[in-house]
């Protein structure tokens, strides 16, 4: 893939979350970027007609909602059960399970395959050790033309992250650990490629394949 599909669907037909909307329109971190971000990973799982998606952490599931009235197969990982319950009402046919991924996998989903396993905002709780576990546990999910879109705050190197991490210093989460293109690649398997796309100066979509 040299290019992301930039062209056709808009996920954002409603209003979103107000302390994103803030962030994003002044261009800020950590969510500068987030509406474009979530968009490009909608338009590529869109290429693929009645897919298999799985989507780690979907909150409310905005973006898996939208995938899953367009009639792809959805199952989804969500710590929260109150979040769960909001998914699942408007999803009543996809497969949603209560789990925290600090612990790994589901076992319901370990033989599973996907055409496209998806994450937006989830993955920089976890820290850069547990990450490259996490996406290992991931790759086997994939079918062989499978994709693992991961759309974060994200950087293509540590000095990039520590730039913004400067500027940002009144706010910065501490707490979380972001994504740094560079070191995620030179870490994950070599079988695997990973190529980052920059969206915002604090995030983009990696896309990993087998």
């Amino acid at each position: 893939m040299s290019v992301l599909n930039k062209q056709g669907f808009d996920l954002w037909a409603e209003d979103y979350d107000r302390t994103v909307t803030v962030s994003e329109e002044n261009d800020r971190y950590p969510f500068a970027g987030y509406k474009e971000i979530v968009n490009t990973i909608f338009n590529e799982v869109m290429q693929k007609e009645g897919s298999r998606v799985l989507d780690i952490g979907f909150g409310t599931g905005v973006l898996t909602t939208k995938l899953y009235v367009n009639g792809h197969v959805i199952d989804g990982i969500d710590f929260s059960s109150k979040m769960v319950g909001i998914a699942q009402a408007k999803m009543p046919k996809a497969n949603l399970i209560e789990w925290d991924i600090q612990n790994g996998l589901p076992q319901e989903i370990s033989n599973q395959k996907y055409d496209s396993v998806i994450s937006t905002y989830a993955l920089h709780h976890l820290t850069d050790e547990d990450k490259i576990t996490f996406i290992s546990s991931l790759l086997p999910l994939l079918t062989n033309e499978g994709k693992l879109f991961i759309g974060d705050i994200a950087f293509e190197t540590r000095e990039k992250l520590e730039h913004c991490k400067k500027e940002s210093a009144d706010y910065w989460d501490h707490d979380e650990f972001y994504f740094v293109h560079e070191e995620l690649n030179a870490a994950l398997p070599v079988a695997c490629s990973c190529r980052f796309y920059p969206i915002s100066h604090c995030g983009g979509v990696l896309v990993i394949s087998k």
